[in-house]
């Protein structure tokens, strides 16, 4: 089995297909989602700035990735997209920002990787798509499981400001967000 930390070499990238254009300057959506720390969170109540990294699903030691997971353009990198934003977590709240990562899966799921990974910010569930179909964001399909593609919002007092879409390579995601905030902040 291979490791989720390490990315393979041949990864492919997944393409622009324009299906975040419709992002910037879109409020959030007012919904309840349930947190790896016992809250719920209601994104578009937040204040100030505010970062919410959408990816399809993370790993779990000793269970098999589905079929193929490797070839899907933009599947593949969860584990280490949290892990880099896990480190650069102190630099991001000196900026002010809360940082938070969404996916489909539940939340006990993902309170597996939230305690395996050391992660300081909380994973939100979005199982039921609430905060996914009313902003319409894009998902794919795999093993009769429908999984958000990675995208990462930048918003502030509820408005989105800035999107990364799609994200590749995804364990340089936290870097590109960084960036984008100190020169903006």
């Amino acid at each position: 089995m291979q490791s989720l930390q390490a990315l393979p070499l041949d990864l492919p990238e997944p393409l622009e297909d324009g299906a975040c254009h419709h992002l910037s300057g879109a409020a959030l959506p007012s919904c309840a989602l349930t947190s790896t720390q016992g809250s719920v969170v209601d994104l578009a109540q937040v204040k100030g700035w505010l970062v919410v990294y959408c990816y399809p699903m993370t790993g779990q030691p000793n269970v098999a990735l589905p079929a193929g997971w490797d070839a899907i353009p933009g599947a593949r990198g969860c584990t280490p997209q949290s892990c880099s934003f896990r480190d650069h977590y102190q630099e991001l709240t000196k900026l002010i920002t809360q940082v938070f990562g969404l996916s489909t899966q539940t939340t006990a799921y993902q309170q597996e990787a939230a305690g395996r990974l050391h992660l300081p910010f909380s994973l939100l569930s979005d199982a039921d798509f609430q905060f996914t179909d009313a902003l319409r964001l894009p998902t794919f399909e795999v093993n009769h499981m429908r999984l958000n593609k990675r995208v990462t919002l930048i918003a502030y007092d509820g408005v989105i400001q800035h999107y990364f879409y799609p994200v590749f390579p995804p364990d340089k995601n936290a870097d590109e967000v960084l960036a984008w905030l100190e020169q903006h902040v």
